[in-house]
């Protein structure tokens, strides 16, 4: 087992980031990693969340789960943020979770460690690279080490997405993860955590 970190950090309104994470984590623990997954707080009002089923029944279930607070990011020797697309764009919620990093930011606690991103949408062309790429926009503030997955395996070649891992939930927004996506977040975790273990001795 090595000492390397690795903070799972992601917010999920229906469940498809929410069980990317889940993954992650799973996938960061087998490569020896020591993991923290952590939700960030919902900000939507009752109303919206109540409007949409699936969204209200999620809330509903993982409204206990740890939430992710500053600590776990400077605690973390690589960090795995996760996101539905937003209009091409990363979730408010995980934004508002970023943008409360400005005094770590400030020291220099949120330099020198590995990130990469996943993301899912309801549609093929849904905005997902664009997501990950304003997402690692503010890793490069951070001064951190993108480790995107590019093509470093062949797996990459069926997943399709060199940014990080993403996954298309279809019309109903119910299609569940695939064995590509399986393995490509299986494959993401392995090499954030190994290159953060090479980084770290």
């Amino acid at each position: 087992m090595s000492d390397t970190t690795l903070a799972v950090v992601y917010y999920s309104s229906t469940g498809t980031v929410h069980a990317m994470a889940q993954r992650l984590a799973e996938a960061g623990r087998n490569a020896g990693a020591e993991v923290r997954l952590r939700q960030v707080a919902e900000l939507a009002p009752a109303e919206a969340i109540a409007s949409n089923a699936a969204w209200s029944q999620h809330f509903d279930r993982t409204k206990d789960e740890p939430k992710a607070t500053a600590e776990d990011i400077v605690w973390a020797d690589a960090v795995l943020f996760g996101t539905p697309t937003r209009y091409g764009n990363v979730s408010s919620q995980l934004k508002q979770f970023i943008d409360t990093l400005g005094p770590q930011w400030a020291q220099g606690l949120l330099a020198d460690k590995v990130y990469a991103g996943f993301t899912a949408s309801m549609t093929a062309h849904g905005g997902q690279e664009s997501t990950l790429l304003a997402l690692y926009n503010t890793i490069h503030h951070f001064g951190g080490i993108v480790a995107a997955p590019g093509y470093t395996d062949q797996l990459k070649f069926v997943d399709g997405n060199p940014y990080g891992v993403s996954h298309v939930t279809g019309g109903n927004n119910d299609e569940p993860l695939g064995e590509a996506q399986l393995a490509a977040l299986d494959h993401l975790a392995a090499r954030v955590v190994r290159i953060a273990g090479k980084l770290k001795n």
